[in-house]
């Protein structure tokens, strides 16, 4: 009879659910609503969003928090990143010439990039690929933290120096002005041959260096 007694004075003083009136449902609701657009918006300036993944894909949940903070870019960045490629993709199918750095000539593979990163730029890059490899303003980027827009370097004839650049695009894929006879081409990164003559990575278009 005791331990009932102290049963029914516990219920009594718990207090009772009041349920949400319609009004508080609604302004909940838009709270909801307002703070997922804005998620979006963050995810939206990360560079290995994509739309269509959610609900499809947990890819970007395995991020965690710092990381995904990390490399997210601002609006002012990705939209130089998005006129660099656009750029880039314009001269698809223009041919390799040795020393070439406009449309009406052709690209070697470091003019197509002193042509198109040089009209964005606040500081102009060096003319050559081993002459950007070897700039210390820009900085070196580890192989698992490329992101679109960063330029990867490769020794090909070369033991001491690069000798071949391109740009990354993001999702194993990099635009490039291979060699003479050959046109101006997206490949692909992870093939062996790129990877066993792959020498490095630096980080361009940065809160800094745009304009």
């Amino acid at each position: 009879m005791l331990n009932r007694a102290k049963l029914l004075a516990k219920k009594k003083k718990s207090l009772k659910v009041v349920p949400l009136t319609p009004e508080q449902k609604r302004r909940e609701a838009a709270q909801k609503l307002a703070l997922r657009q804005q998620n979006r918006q963050q995810l939206a300036m990360h560079s290995r969003w994509k739309p269509g993944y959610f609900g499809s894909s947990d890819r970007l949940l395995l991020l965690q928090t710092e990381e995904l903070m990390a490399e997210m870019v601002s609006p002012r960045v990705e939209s130089t990143l998005h006129k660099v490629v656009h750029r880039l993709k314009q001269q698809l199918g223009k041919p390799y010439v040795w020393g070439g750095q406009t449309p009406s000539q052709g690209f070697d593979c470091s003019g197509l990039i002193y042509y198109v990163y040089n009209q964005l730029l606040s500081r102009k890059l060096p003319r050559t690929a081993n002459g950007m490899f070897q700039d210390r303003g820009l900085k070196h980027v580890p192989k698992e933290a490329l992101r679109r827009g960063d330029l990867i370097f490769f020794q090909i004839k070369s033991r001491d120096k690069a000798d071949h650049v391109g740009v990354y695009l993001g999702e194993g894929q990099f635009i490039e002005a291979p060699r003479t006879g050959l046109n101006i081409r997206i490949s692909q990164f992870e093939d062996d041959y790129w990877q066993d003559h792959y020498l490095g990575a630096k980080r361009v278009i940065t809160e800094e260096s745009v304009l």
